[in-house]
């Protein structure tokens, strides 16, 4: 078994992150899955909430992921997301702002939205 996988997160408009992992842990239709060396080859599709990458390096990487696909093989992780931002990337006092507008007009999806940002970079 390998130590670590490579790990490939691209949303419809760019490649959001890609590099060495010894675990991914993203939400799917199935729940919560943890993804580490050597797994067996899966395929799902993606829910939004938080992925969190562990490094390599020893570091963390988490993104607001909404929607998409999970693939595994070979040791080689795809996450293929409609929509994925880095935490370090969310401007929170824009989602807090966006957040309350969803709730003042009852917008459930924007809400769930603005949820997702806001856990992902609160699990940094």
């Amino acid at each position: 078994m390998a130590a670590e996988l490579h790990v490939a997160m691209v949303a419809a408009d760019r490649e959001v992150w890609s590099g060495e992992a010894t675990l991914v842990v993203a939400r799917t239709t199935s729940g919560d899955i943890g993804v580490m060396p050597g797994h067996q080859p899966l395929l799902g599709v993606l829910e939004s909430g938080p992925v969190t990458i562990r490094t390599s390096e020893g570091g963390t990487v988490v993104a607001a992921v909404h929607g998409g696909f999970i693939s595994f093989a070979d040791n080689k992780l795809s996450l293929l997301a409609e929509i994925a931002e880095l935490s370090d990337e969310i401007d929170v006092k824009h989602v807090e702002r966006e957040l309350e507008r969803a709730k003042a007009e009852g917008d459930a999806s924007a809400e769930r939205a603005a949820d997702v940002r806001l856990r992902a970079v609160g699990a940094r």
